[in-house]
């Protein structure tokens, strides 16, 4: 692994990377690896992630299919259009979201796991997140369907390595984050265009990510970047082949502020494709803290920047002048992520559910 040695609240100025190889040689090593991967998030909160398995002739047909998409006509993609989903799901034109109750200059289609839904007055409502994604007729763009289903696949697979090295890291055993995944774990994704940035905009505004852990794929063209301590934006240069790994407000929450969520954003001065998975568990599971070695609560209150942690806005508090990563965490998954679209997408909400508005 390599990048920028650092203390808790030293400012980082880039961005670690690292490899799976020595996890997956076997048992030897794997725990001081895990450990140093640990440091680089609880440090930093992002890594580059290089030998990860997955071979370049699919991350080229998955961006082929993904720019493929973006191509169609607004007549095609309106097939799929997300105000047609209770479930938040399908496709947006650019400026449809809104980040810190700011616009994103970005079109995408979102996809999640597919469960049965619930029933339409479920309670409580973020039940009403299961449900069905929306695809094109095959007929539209074949193929599509399959290869981000399987791009689903091999990411949650993936992910659940990468839990498995935080556990480790954490002094916990291997499987312990995947035991609390419950019965239906809903892990989500985005397919990203990004045109030019605005001047004074972004094409997604600061924000924390609400899931597990993201994997996000970045295609050839940069302007994501990071959060340091000291206030300043690092740029998370692309690299061929590799992904980039950061940590979402449930892990902040699950592990006491230990390893926390990093702010960031995207602004670019080219187009721009990209795409995220984000890994997560059943709506229902508990984001209380888990039992940790008492070493890391003391060095999380030996850290303002870890103690001090807090979490996205709610749409409430936005509404009341509240902006940024000012909050406190919700109990459960799935209030957490409701949360997210409450905020995010308010005329989805509106159509959908005009009792929580």
């Amino acid at each position: 692994m390599t990048g920028t040695s650092l203390a808790s609240d030293t400012a980082f100025t880039d961005i670690p990377v690292v490899s799976l190889t020595e996890w997956r040689q076997g048992p030897d090593g794997r725990q001081s690896f895990a450990e140093q991967v640990v440091g680089a998030c609880h440090e930093v909160g992002f890594f580059t992630l290089i030998d990860h398995g997955i071979d370049d002739s699919f991350i080229a047909a998955y961006f082929a299919a993904l720019e493929s998409f973006f191509a169609l006509p607004g007549s095609a993609k309106a097939l799929i259009d997300k105000r047609q989903s209770p479930h938040f799901r399908g496709w947006e034109q650019v400026g449809a979201e809104l980040t810190d109750n700011r616009v994103d200059y970005r079109e995408q289609l979102d996809l999640s796991t597919e469960h049965s839904p619930y029933a339409p007055d479920a309670l409580p409502a973020y039940l009403r997140l299961d449900g069905p994604n929306q695809w094109l007729p095959e007929s539209v763009l074949p193929g599509f369907h399959s290869i981000v289903s399987e791009f689903l696949e091999r990411m949650g697979a993936l992910a659940d390595e990468l839990m498995e090295v935080l556990a480790v890291g954490l002094g916990l055993e291997p499987r312990a984050f995947r035991t609390v995944f419950g019965e239906r774990p809903l892990s989500f994704a985005k397919l990203i265009s990004y045109p030019p940035t605005p001047d004074g905009q972004a094409g997604v505004n600061g924000h924390h990510d609400a899931g597990f852990l993201t994997i996000l794929l970045q295609h050839g063209v940069g302007g994501l970047q990071a959060l340091n301590p000291d206030g300043d934006w690092i740029d998370v240069p692309p690299t061929p082949g590799a992904f980039v790994i950061n940590l979402g407000e449930m892990l902040q929450s699950m592990t006491g502020n230990y390893l926390v969520a990093t702010t960031h954003r995207v602004i670019t001065s080219s187009q721009r494709y990209s795409s995220a998975y984000f890994h997560g568990p059943d709506l229902r599971t508990s984001l209380d803290p888990i039992a940790l070695d008492p070493r890391f609560a003391e060095a999380v209150q030996a850290s303002p920047r870890h103690r001090d942690a807090a979490f996205m806005a709610k749409r409430d508090e936005l509404l009341a002048g509240g902006s940024g990563t000012t909050s406190t965490p919700a109990p459960v998954f799935g209030e957490q992520m409701w949360n997210y679209y409450v905020r995010s997408y308010p005329e989805v909400v509106r159509l959908h559910y005009p009792d929580m508005v």
